[in-house]
Parts: C-alpha cells; structure tokens; sequence
C-alpha cells in the first residue's frame, strides 16, 4: 500500500515546502485540494520542487471548468511533473457549484461521465463534437500544437455514494474517499460498488442528482463543504514508463455515449485492487503522544463534515446517526462549521479519523492493507490555528519516514 500526503500551506512557499518534505519522508504521491487554493495551480507551484513523486488533485471540481480546460491543464501539469501527474475529479456539493461558481450542477452521474471522456479525447489528440445529455461541445478543429509526455493521464474521481462510485469503476483509474473513512466503509460499501461496476452484464446506473454533500442550512451564507479528481499534438516519443507507478501500458479502450474512445490510463502496476482501480483512501491523521490530544485535534474535521446533512448515510452507517445529529443540531443554533469540535464525541474520530499516539496511527493506516492500495494522509485544518496545523503537519512527514 503507498503512502501519500496531502501538505497544507499558510502560503504558497510553505505549501511547496511541505510537498518536498513529503516526498523526502517517502510519500509517493503528494494530492492538492480544492476550496480556499486552486487545486491546479498549487500542483503546478510544488511540481517544480519534488524529483520522484507524484502529483495529484484531490480533489479539482469537475464542473467549475470546461473540460477542454480541465484537459489542458492536466496536459500542462504532465509536462510539468515529467509524465507524474494524476487530474483527481470530484462534482463537489450542489450549493457550492451553483452559487459560488455560478455553473449547473444537475445530474451529477452523467455529467461527470462526459466530461472525463472530453478530457480523455483531448488528451488523446481526439477532440470530439459532443451532443451529450449534459455537456456539449463543437471541438472540430482544435489542435493542440505542443509536444505532451503521455498520450493519456490517469483520471481518479471522488465519491461517496453508491452511483458516483459505481462510476468511479467504470470510468476512471483510481477512486478517491471522501475525508473521513474507515476500513468498514471501504470493506462493506466501496469495493463491492466497484465490483459491480466492473461486472459484465453492469449498464449504465440512473443518474439520480447524487451529490456529495449539502450542509445543513443554518441561514442565507450557510457554509458548504469543500467536497463534497495517433492523435494531432502528441509527441512521437511518448514515455510508456512514467514512473511512480502511473504507468500507461495497454490502453482500456471503450466508446463512450457520443465521443471519441477513451483511453484509460493504467494508475500503477502492482498497485491495482480487485476491482481495477486504484484505491485511494483519505485519512485526517492527528498524532500526539497523549490520544485524547489528539483527538481533540481531529474534531474540528469531524464536525465540519458531519454539519452536512446528506451524508447521513455515511454516519448511520457507523453507528453515529445520534452524534451527527447533535452536530447538525449546534450548526443550526448558530456555530460555525469549523468551529462544532467541542459537539463531537470521542467516538465519532476513533471510528473515522486517525488519532493517537504515532504506533496508534501506525496500527490504523495498516488496517487499510488488503483493502486500499494508496492511503493519503492529512492534517486536521478545521477550528485550528496555523502553528498547530504546522506541528501536526510535521509529525505525519515523520511518521510517513519511519513507515517507508
């Protein structure tokens, strides 16, 4: 199983400092988020700065940028990082698209779906015209003249529910967890979706509006979650072997609904689980010498998701209905959603969170072995001053050297 991170940054330059102490310690990947920094751009602020690992989005929301845009920066980023980069989607809450962003966020599932296969025609020198049931799009014409590393690059979506997973399976190289998990969830919910989704006789599910996450309404500026990812212009020398375990090798190659045929990026011989893809499970790591610190570290995180309604499922699921509730209820009295850590129980983080001791954490990330194939670890950001963050910070990048 890798061992990735994901590095926080007061600024840029801590931000890409954190990346190369990252890779130093021996994290294979480092993943970028999106919210308060574009995901894009602060890939291509730390690509300059690591040597051998890899550089992902975690995730870039899907619909806030043309597909062709998407595509283009994805072909920039591999060039950047020399053929290492992994574009990592995720439709983010509904909210967020329509009223930060201003762009439509219905029918999440197929949305989603065709915008990976522009993308995936784009990259592949292809570009479509697409009268699709949501995205349309009249590339004729389009040639991109640059010279590009790959003739495809791994495509990773983030997801939650069962339909956005089953797409995960079908479509992409890697899924990617939401920020809290656990190997139960993974176990009982995410693997048996991706199997289904690699089943032969598996058509096309319904798209039912399925979206990561609707925060609880606490009045007009309710917060909202951050999640909720032989063609003209390829080079003939296109590398086969890009390293860090994104290898492109032979080509997946389906049609897809009114598009070129896409081509699927291999994410990593050795690294494939059961269903074919890379599974990437999210962990917001809190190490402390005393566990009960370290908990109280990671409860801001745990009560900013949990003020978001929608994922009831996931907390019914373990055992935490009554505890999410008690959340929703103080974000509806009026706290802010980085700052419900003190309605959070013990409970809630040891089933969802890594926290405790560095052995504790240890023991936790191991208990992904068999299930996962990349675990990325972050620090607990929510309800945090910057110098704490920094110290959690720095105790994962140690962590991450003793595991590798």
């Amino acid at each position: 199983m890798r061992i990735t991170y994901g590095p926080w940054g007061e600024t840029l330059a801590e931000l890409t400092g954190a990346a190369r102490a990252a890779e130093e310690a021996g994290a294979e990947v480092v993943w970028l988020p999106e919210l308060h920094r574009s995901a894009t751009v602060a890939a291509a602020a730390v690509a300059p700065v690591l040597g051998r690992a890899g550089v992902g989005t975690a995730v870039a929301l899907a619909f806030t940028r043309s597909p062709l845009t998407l595509a283009l920066e994805a072909l920039d980023l591999d060039e950047l990082t020399g053929g290492r980069f992994v574009l990592g989607l995720g439709v983010g809450a509904r909210r967020l698209n329509e009223r930060w962003h201003q762009v439509t966020a219905d029918r999440p599932v197929t949305r989603l779906r065709e915008t990976v296969e522009i993308i995936r025609a784009v990259v592949a020198g292809t570009p479509p015209v697409v009268e699709g049931e949501t995205r349309r799009a009249d590339l004729r014409g389009f040639r991109r003249p640059h010279r590009q590393v790959r003739a495809a690059i791994p495509i990773y979506l983030a997801a939650v529910g069962p339909q956005l997973t089953r797409l995960a399976g079908r479509i992409a190289d890697g899924w990617i967890s939401h920020e809290l998990c656990s190997p139960a969830y993974v176990r009982e919910r995410v693997l048996p979706n991706l199997r289904q989704a690699k089943a032969p006789d598996h058509g096309e599910s319904p798209d039912s509006g399925e979206e990561p996450g609707v925060r609880a309404r606490a009045g007009a500026g309710a917060d909202v979650p951050p999640d909720v990812r032989a063609g003209t212009g390829v080079s003939p020398d296109v590398r086969a072997d890009p390293g860090v375990g994104f290898h492109t090798g032979p080509p997946d190659v389906r049609v897809g609904a009114g598009v070129s045929p896409d081509v699927r990026a291999d994410p990593g011989v050795g690294f494939h689980t059961e269903p074919g893809v890379d599974v990437v499970v999210s962990g917001c790591c809190a190490i402390d010498a005393d566990p009960a610190e370290a908990r109280r570290q990671a409860k801001g995180v745990l009560g900013f998701y949990a003020s978001v309604a929608t994922y009831r499922d996931f907390f019914a699921f373990h055992g935490l209905a009554e505890e999410q509730e008690a959340v929703i209820e103080a974000f509806r009295s009026g706290t802010p959603a980085d700052g419900l850590a003190a309605a959070v129980p013990d409970r809630m983080v040891e089933r969802l969170a890594l926290a405790g001791t560095p052995a504790q954490v240890a023991a936790g990330i191991d208990a992904y072995r068999g299930l996962a194939t990349t675990i990325k670890l972050t620090p607990p950001v929510y309800g945090r001053p910057p110098e704490a963050v920094r110290e959690s910070q720095a105790r994962i990048i140690a962590l991450i050297k003793e595991l590798t």
